[in-house]
């Protein structure tokens, strides 16, 4: 992730925190990072000899930040979609399945799993990726899941922050309080072995707010960022512990009310939305997007991959959904599922395009980023580079 490129003939970059320009323009990446985006006719003299990417007109864009995945996981929920399809109501419950096929899996499969839905994600432009653990739901099988996730960069190239999700559902057989006690006496090897963030699940029949809040609190204690799945399934009071706790982020928040709106964006709560989710669902659960816009939440968009809510590695189809169901503007979803994800994670120099950023683009297969959600079905991604690798070309 330090290498030099100069990407020249782009006929559109659209670097999210300044305005558009039409080309020819040119980013230049030195050691990883950009040293020059814009005109190219404003390239600084004496480059050298370094790598060129020849963008032929296209449209370039920040790299995309996917700041909500579960990647490392084995087995089908086949059989729980299909359900689904007939009328049954999703409650979580499928994640157990989940949990049984990933413990009999070996590391070595569940990162080639994980590493095959990572470069889909590379082609489709995502260039940094949140991984959580939680299909182990015990001390050794959530350490074990994390340590995949932190074998990915080297498998694949992406940027990967790493979040401690045991507390995504409790075991079979177990007492919530007593799961909770280990989850808490987990954090410590998890810190260690990698994660940057823990998250909770809280939500009707998950984890109730003072059991999220005790593992939360313990989190933050040593060090660890923190996330929450909250409002999903139904109003929980998960999102107003977000704001209480100062998370970094609150995700889904389908059941988000206008006050507790306002209480996360007066926290600095980013509220990371997951359309694919309410269309796996069916819920058309669309309308808390403008809820949260209107209170003043800064938004992210996030695939949610994950094999029971959202089988989707495609960041491009996720702003699709958030423009067309959610009703957010091409610029707004291209900024939530770039600077605004990036602030999700606390990632300074990803999810835009300009001196001092990463050097993380993705080449467009078109000529403005409009066409990005207007056109169905595209490829969408010419290359994706992250700090100046070329990691796909299409």
């Amino acid at each position: 992730m330090s290498g030099d490129l100069l990407v020249r003939r782009i006929g559109r970059l659209a670097p999210v925190v300044t305005p558009a320009v039409d080309g020819p323009c040119a980013v230049l990446v030195r050691d990883g990072v950009v040293a020059y985006a814009g005109p190219e006719s404003g390239l600084p003299a004496g480059l050298g000899d370094l790598a060129e990417l020849d963008a032929g007109g296209a449209c370039v864009i920040p790299g995309l930040v996917d700041a909500h995945t579960h990647l490392v996981w084995a087995g089908s929920r086949r059989a729980e979609f299909a359900a689904r399809l007939a009328g049954e109501r999703y409650d979580g419950g499928g994640i157990r399945d989940t949990v049984a096929a990933s413990r009999a899996t070996s590391d070595d499969r569940l990162l080639e799993l994980a590493a095959d839905r990572a470069t889909a994600c590379l082609a489709h432009g995502t260039t940094t990726i949140e991984v959580k653990t939680g299909y182990g739901l015990s001390h050794a099988e959530e350490l074990r899941m994390l340590k995949v996730a932190g074998r990915l960069p080297g498998a694949v190239g992406l940027r990967v922050e790493r979040t401690y999700l045991g507390a995504h559902a409790v075991p079979e057989g177990h007492d919530p309080d007593d799961y909770v006690d280990e989850v808490v006496a987990t954090l410590p090897e998890a810190a260690s072995a990698g994660a940057r963030w823990c998250d909770v699940f809280c939500d009707e029949g998950v984890f109730t707010v003072e059991q999220a809040r005790r593992i939360l609190t313990a989190a933050a204690g040593m060090g660890l960022g923190l996330r929450i799945h909250a409002e999903e399934l139904a109003p929980s009071g998960g999102a107003a512990l977000a704001a209480e706790l100062g998370c970094a982020s609150a995700d889904h928040l389908e059941h988000v009310t206008p006050e507790v709106a306002r209480a996360l964006a007066a926290a600095g709560v980013v509220g990371v939305l997951l359309p694919s989710v309410a269309l796996s669902l069916r819920s058309g659960a669309w309308g808390h997007a403008r809820v949260l816009q209107e209170a003043g939440v800064e938004l992210a968009l996030a695939t949610d991959c994950n094999p029971g809510t959202s089988w989707c590695e495609s960041m491009p189809y996720v702003m699709q959904l958030a423009c067309l169901q959610m009703g957010l503007s091409v610029d707004e979803a291209l900024r939530a599922a770039t600077l605004g994800a990036a602030h999700s994670l606390r990632l300074d120099q990803a999810g835009w395009l300009g001196p001092g950023s990463y050097g993380d683009l993705a080449v467009l297969d078109a000529a403005h980023e409009i066409d990005l959600v207007a056109h169905l079905g595209s490829h969408w991604t010419r290359a994706t580079v992250v700090g100046g690798s070329v990691l796909h070309e299409f």
